[in-house]
């Protein structure tokens, strides 16, 4: 199958948010998709985007996503993160998340960035191998942090 690497359109985004779904069912983790179809027009495409988005097209259907967004880092300077990148179960083996990744590092490089973050479950074997092959540095000796809408609302509340 022949796909196209292209920038997203705001009317991507409800094939994008089946992949999201597709992807957290696949993470074990199927109800904790909360972003809407709204959400994704509203934050990506809005005046002041909050992400952008490459999608992987084939036969009219989108099969992969690279969702990135740019971050700053204090010891590095401007870096880029990944927030997500996504291949349908169907098509993965396919080149279509090698050319996503393509599709990333060549916008980061465009944008002068000194790095790319992305996270990667311990247990998804296929990616991190996929991944080190590509030459990224999978990095087992840190731990993601993250404080849940709820924990921020908990921790206001005590100040």
């Amino acid at each position: 199958m022949s796909f196209t690497i292209r920038n997203a359109k705001k009317e991507d985004m409800p094939q994008v948010l089946d992949l999201i779904k597709e992807l957290a069912v696949f993470e074990k983790e199927p109800d904790s998709v909360e972003v809407t179809v709204k959400d994704l027009e509203n934050d990506g495409f809005g005046e002041h985007p909050a992400f952008h988005c490459f999608v992987a097209e084939g036969h009219s259907k989108i099969e992969g996503i690279a969702l990135i967004y740019n971050r700053y880092s204090t010891w590095k300077g401007k870096i880029l993160h990944l927030e997500d990148l996504i291949v349908s179960q169907s098509m993965r083996g396919s080149g279509i998340g090698t050319a996503l990744l393509d599709e990333v590092i060549k916008y980061a490089h465009n944008l002068g960035v000194k790095r790319i973050n992305w996270e990667v479950l311990d247990w998804n074997e296929p990616a991190i191998a996929f991944y080190e092959k590509k030459g990224a540095n999978v990095m087992r000796d840190w731990d993601v942090v993250q404080l849940s809408e709820t924990g921020i609302k908990n921790y206001i509340a005590k100040l």
